[in-house]
């Protein structure tokens, strides 16, 4: 114990900068334990608490502002690389796009105590043309709430932390077994869930050209367009002929639709994950003539299929940002 305190003295506040800037450049590393620890610190050096702080802001916004960048240069495409590396790419896009919906640029204040949303929310902002001096102002401000909370946290049960820590140094080995068990437990239940989807998705997916050989039948089939408004506003473009979806109205939106209609959803998120979301749920309600578009459509404009345009959104994306797009 005394060994493990003498180095969270000296180098406790250099690896709280290490470890929140790796999980900002989007590393699964746990960094919430280390927080609490030096907020307990804190208690016996003030001075300790206050770097630990300081450099905690410093890394986070060193990490939000790579991301930041790359949203600028790539748009809406950075955030299909975070998600694919994600354990839950399921949801990780729209639930970003849904808080900003929400929030709006406020979102990066709350952004660090949402899983997943704090490492997607600085490409979003950048995706969506934030100015880099609003930006820096709502990081900072969120990285300080973040960072200033847990160590705060740390601080008022640091009697208890310490107690935490003597049981651990008393277990040892046990201790470290049962951690990494969870973890591992926790690592294969997300796993599980991809596969799921996945085998659910290569059941009833669809590609392009097959798409567009349906679409010169007799019966035309349904097509849903399950992105977000948001990625409508970035990407006014849609498949001809396809229909607006909300998965949360979803009910509204097939109202009347005969079971046995043949319909295809797509989207522009990782894996389909969206579409094939919505493709689950109309299975679960009975229909079962339903799609999911392989590639959505990125792959359709790929294979030089036609597609229409919504009208301009660029009000909402000011009205997202509280000012106007640059």
């Amino acid at each position: 114990m005394t060994t493990l305190f003498a180095l969270l003295t000296e180098y406790g506040a250099l690896g709280v900068f290490l470890v929140v800037l790796l999980v900002q450049l989007g590393l699964p590393i746990p960094v919430l334990p280390l927080l609490l620890l030096m907020g307990s610190l804190a208690m016996v050096d003030p001075q300790l608490g206050l770097t630990a702080l300081l450099l905690a802001i410093v890394a986070s916004l060193l990490g939000d502002f790579v991301w930041y960048s790359a949203g600028r240069r790539y748009g809406h495409r950075i955030l299909h690389l975070l998600c694919r590396i994600s354990l839950s790419p399921d949801s990780c896009v729209r639930q970003s796009e849904t808080n900003f919906n929400r929030w709006g640029v406020a979102t990066l204040v709350i952004a660090k105590f949402i899983p997943g949303l704090a490492t997607l929310a600085p490409p979003l902002a950048g995706a969506l043309g934030l100015r880099r001096s609003s930006f820096f102002i709502f990081s900072t401000a969120g990285a300080a709430l973040w960072a200033g909370t847990w160590l705060i946290v740390g601080a008022i049960f640091y009697q208890q932390i310490n107690i935490v820590l003597v049981t651990m140094a008393k277990f040892g080995k046990i201790a470290i077994f049962v951690i990494l068990l969870f973890l591992i437990t926790y690592v294969i239940f997300r796993w599980w869930q991809r596969y799921r989807i996945k085998r659910f998705a290569l059941q009833t997916r669809i590609t392009p050209k097959e798409l567009a050989e349906l679409l010169n039948q007799e019966q035309l089939p349904l097509i849903f367009d399950a992105r977000s408004s948001l990625v409508k506003s970035l990407d006014l473009a849609r498949i001809t002929g396809a229909r607006a979806l909300d998965p949360k109205a979803l009910a509204e939106t097939i109202t009347d639709i005969p079971f046995d209609q043949v319909m295809v959803v797509y989207c522009s998120c990782p894996n389909d994950a969206s579409a094939v979301q919505v493709a689950r749920e109309l299975k679960r309600r009975g229909y079962t003539q339903v799609r999911s578009l392989h590639g959505g459509i990125d792959a359709w404009r790929a294979e030089g299929f036609s597609v229409e345009y919504y009208e301009s959104h660029e009000h909402q994306i000011a009205h997202i940002l509280n000012q106007d797009t640059p």
